[in-house]
């Protein structure tokens, strides 16, 4: 068992790592513009003054700082030695900030987002794909199917749009942006907490809208095969309650699959956010990511990117090692 499953899935997992690491590293250096060069230019239009000599002097400053001294091979050996020791360089645009006190910053903002997000429409939308095949004559079943259905192919943009301008516009019950408001004691207590998630409210219920389509599709899939399997044909002909039938021999065997989908999502810490964080200004991975593009921020891109693939290997790798206990037919294959 331990040679046949886990120890392939774990040089499948380093070699993940070290491929997508690599890419972060290439791809940015295909890039036309020079960030050393962006930067000098940026304070010399800003009307500051420097001899040729100090020039050059801040080039070789700003090369070692952003890991760009040297051939491409030294940077990139010089890459992964800061990789190791939790060292992404500093922000160009809120020099001398560290990429890692940025990301630290705004990590848990997006993480709280995501797993509320994500819990809710993955219980929401896997308990309703159950019911829907467990009862397909229902009226009900039907009409949220129905519902759920037709809200799917909408973007993200557009439902958070739409609840702003209902429900922090015209009818202003939720605040507008931002993570909590100005003035809030920061710390755990009832009044900071209730202003918390007064803000997250709306990122949050656009995105559930929206994720609840892919889980209830996924479910009502993979439930539609199980529902015809011997053994549940067997447990409804022996006489077993329907809540039985539906918890213990429908929803449980196709539950996996949901599980794993679960596990990969949690790795992309900013993937579906992204557009949510922008349209509320909400302070996540996907607003610092944002900001980073449009400022050309060569570090905290590369240090973004670079959590983002350990993320999804990372749950890749769980989700892998722990699929045995989940699934008993995995122990004896």
């Amino acid at each position: 068992m331990l040679k046949k499953y886990y120890i392939p899935r774990l040089i499948q997992y380093f070699t993940v790592l070290f491929i997508g690491l690599t890419l972060v590293f290439v791809i940015p250096r295909l890039l036309p513009s020079n960030p050393v060069e962006h930067q000098l230019s940026r304070m010399m239009s800003q009307g500051q003054y420097l001899d040729p000599s100090a020039i050059e002097a801040m080039r070789e400053t700003l090369e070692q700082l952003y890991g760009l001294k040297g051939g491409t091979f030294e940077q990139y050996i010089d890459y992964f030695k800061r990789l190791f020791t939790g060292d992404l360089g500093p922000s160009f645009t809120q020099f001398p900030t560290p990429v890692m006190t940025l990301i630290r910053q705004s990590l848990p903002w997006t993480v709280g987002l995501l797993f509320a997000s994500l819990s809710i429409s993955w219980i929401v939308g896997t308990v309703l794909g159950g019911i829907r095949v467990s009862f397909p004559r229902s009226r009900l079943a039907r009409l949220i199917e129905l519902l759920i259905m037709g809200v799917r192919p909408i973007p993200y943009y557009i439902v958070s749009l739409v609840l702003l301008i209902l429900f922090a516009f015209l009818w202003p019950v939720f605040p507008m942006s931002g993570g909590y408001s100005m003035g809030v004691k920061v710390g755990f207590n009832a009044r900071f907490i209730l202003d918390l998630l007064r803000h997250a409210f709306l990122p949050i219920l656009s995105m559930v809208i929206i994720e609840i389509g892919g889980w209830f599709l996924q479910m009502r899939n993979v439930a539609s095969n199980i529902v015809e399997e011997d053994y549940v044909v067997y447990a409804e002909a022996s006489g077993l309650p329907k809540a039985k039938i539906v918890f213990m021999y429908i929803m449980r065997n196709a539950i996996i699959p949901q599980i794993t989908g679960f596990a990969l999502n949690i790795g992309f810490i900013f993937g579906g956010a992204l557009i949510t964080e922008i349209v509320f200004a909400y302070p996540g991975m996907g607003y610092l990511l944002y900001s980073a593009i449009l400022s050309g921020d060569y570090n905290l891109i590369m240090g973004i990117n670079v959590f983002s693939i350990v993320g999804v290997s990372t749950a890749m790798l769980i989700v892998d090692l722990i699929y045995p206990l989940l699934d008993p037919r995995v122990r004896y294959q």
